[in-house]
């Protein structure tokens, strides 16, 4: 019974796993079943079995990829109260999100409009919580008087994330025709955040660096 139970949940996970890579490719219309059992090399029949429906299986893609943003999160360091450090390791775990689901990503950006609740999913849900753990932090450094107390956390917050997004995005499509790094690219969205943010001077803020010598 057990063997069997495991069995279940390794064929489970390979129709998962097959299925985002297949709809990342495909699109949520051109996604076909027969290609998803191909890729996960199962026939099929035991697709269906597992799964009622092409649309039960892309709940549960969008369900696996929102459980590994939240594992990861779970795993993320401390705030260390000192305002651009936080906000650099915020930006690099908004890389890795990113990165790690790229093409679904932009499969979601595509199909927003023929598929609004699950691009919505996909593109806002996923990083809900990492979002909405800064607005908390970033109230906090208002109470301390180190953040200014006349910007909307949560647009500011979603501002900085879609520069994240959009930057890392274009990264993947002309990356030889950018005249900087990836890493370049994330301090200097972290500095111009902090500059607007910040009430302290940027150097205070360990926002100053030589973006220069990053490049």
């Amino acid at each position: 019974m057990e063997n069997l139970a495991s069995r279940t949940a390794q064929t489970h996970a390979r129709l998962i796993k097959a299925a985002t890579q297949v709809f990342a490719t495909a699109g949520i219309n051109g996604a076909r079943t027969r290609e998803i059992a191909r890729v996960a090399a199962v026939n099929e029949v035991t697709l269906f079995r597992h799964f009622q429906t092409k649309e039960q299986l892309l709940a549960a893609v969008i369900t696996e990829a929102i459980a590994l943003q939240t594992e990861a999160l779970a795993y993320h360091d401390d705030w260390t109260q000192d305002l651009y450090i936080d906000l650099k390791n915020y930006a690099n775990l908004c890389n890795q999100m990113i990165e790690e689901h790229e093409d679904l990503i932009r499969t979601f950006i595509g199909e927003a409009k023929r598929h609004p609740q699950a691009a919505r999913l996909i593109l806002y849900e996923a990083d809900k919580s990492l979002r909405e753990e800064l607005v908390v932090y970033l109230q906090k450094n208002q109470e301390k008087g180190t953040v200014s107390l006349d910007i909307d956390l949560k647009a500011s917050v979603d501002s900085f994330t879609g520069m994240l997004l959009h930057g890392i995005l274009r990264f993947s499509d002309i990356p030889t025709a950018l005249e900087y790094s990836r890493e370049c690219y994330v301090e200097t969205c972290v500095n111009l955040f902090v500059r607007g943010i910040s009430t302290l001077p940027l150097q205070e803020a360990r926002g100053s660096i030589d973006s220069s010598a990053r490049r």
